[in-house]
Parts: structure tokens; sequence; C-alpha cells
């Protein structure tokens, strides 16, 4: 979260709404140096709640920092990831959940993530820069993947976290997990008009910073190797 004040107390109580009793779990909420009262609104939700545990950096780190540090503090072999701004809709945490312990899913499972297409609620212009982002690079990178800016996303902690890191590598995380030789799964999520705050995100740092880490994660891929380990041994 960064300078979300006004929905922190909101999600963190529909988070858990959603995932009481269905099993056992935590919520990381990760304040990316926020300047308002995100800070003390995580905190209160903290107290009410010993499910949550609230991580601060001290300066704005970036989204992708942000989810790295939350993940490296996670407990579970698994996590699930969704934006701080309400737009994603808790719900379909059980949809993720639910397509990782399908019947008959790949062995090598190790991302499953949403795809808003069908039920996208922005602006013209994020929906356009979205859409030219998206095209590019699944022309680039033949990831599969509709959808790669959705921030509902359920994967393996272990897999994540041997990943190569660097600023702004959320926004290729299929590619980045294929290359390790895992397997990628889309699924359809909702989203929802954002509930307060506005957004962080505009053509200058979501389309065009986009287009040039591609390039560097194009060069990732085609020196990438994934050997097959001989069971044996």
């Amino acid at each position: 979260m960064h300078n979300e004040a006004e929905n922190a107390l909101a999600l963190a109580a529909e988070i858990a709404g959603v995932l009481d009793g269905l099993l056992e779990y935590e919520i990381v909420f990760v304040d990316d140096g926020s300047t308002d009262a995100t800070a003390e609104r995580l905190r209160e939700a903290a107290r009410r709640s010993a499910r949550v545990r609230v991580v601060r950096h001290r300066q704005q780190a970036g989204q992708s920092t942000a989810i790295r540090t939350g993940v490296a503090r996670a407990r579970a072999p698994w996590i699930a990831t969704l934006d701080g701004d309400g737009q994603n809709d808790p719900a379909d945490l059980r949809t993720l959940l639910a397509a990782r312990d399908a019947p008959g899913r790949p062995a090598r499972l190790e991302l499953v993530i949403g795809d808003r297409r069908a039920a996208r609620r922005d602006t013209w212009v994020r929906r356009m820069s979205s859409w030219v982002a998206n095209t590019v690079r699944a022309a680039l990178l033949r990831d599969r993947t509709p959808d790669v800016g959705c921030g509902l996303k359920l994967f393996a902690r272990d897999a994540f976290l041997d990943l190569p890191y660097f600023d702004h590598m959320h926004r290729f995380l299929p590619a980045l997990f294929q290359r390790r030789g895992g397997v990628v799964v889309s699924v359809p999520v909702g989203h929802r008009p954002r509930w307060a705050g506005r957004s962080h995100y505009g053509v200058h740092n979501r389309l065009w910073a986009g287009l040039v880490d591609l390039c560097g994660v194009a060069w990732l891929r085609r020196r990438g190797r994934t050997p097959e380990i001989d069971a044996s041994d």
C-alpha cells in the first residue's frame, strides 16, 4: 500500500471475511513509504486481528520491492497477492485457490493469475495503455498470459524468491516463472471501481517503463536454461 489510508481497514476486513473458516492464513500488509495515515490504519488493523502483520518501508521503493518484502516476511508455502486500492475483489482468492487445487492440475504449477478483461473497471487511458503493453509483451515473450497486470496472483513462495529480482518485475511474473520451468494458469476474476483515493499509475510510469523493461526480460528468457534433473540423484 502507498497512501491508501481510506482503503486499509475495509480491505483487511474483507480479506478476513473471505478466508475465515476456509484455511489457515495471515495477512501481510506492506506500507511502501506512505505519507498519509496508511501506517496508522494498518496498525489499527493489526490491533483488531492477530492475523494481520504490517511491514513498513521508510521510503517508497515501488510495487515490485513491496511485493518481495511481503513474500520474504510471509511464512506460508503459497502466497496470494492483491492490490491495496480495493479494485481486486478478495472473493476471487477462492477462485485462485480452486484453480491451484483442481484435479489434474499441471505438476509444475507455480503461478495462478487473474484475468480482468471481461470486467475491467478503469479509465480509458489505463485500459488502452494496458492493452498496448500486453499486446507487445505477448508478441515478444510468448508467455500466453492475457492480463499480466492483474494484482490477484497465487504462487509458490520458494519459486518466487528464486526469480531474478529487479524493479518492475511484478509486470513480468508469468514469463519469469516460465523461464524456470514453472506452469502458469490464468483464471477469470472480477474488477471493481476504486473505493477511495487516487491511482498512482499513469501512461508514463505504467506503459513506457514497461516497454523498456520488456527488452531486459526478453534477454533473460533467451539466456535461461532449465535442466532436467535425474530423479535417482
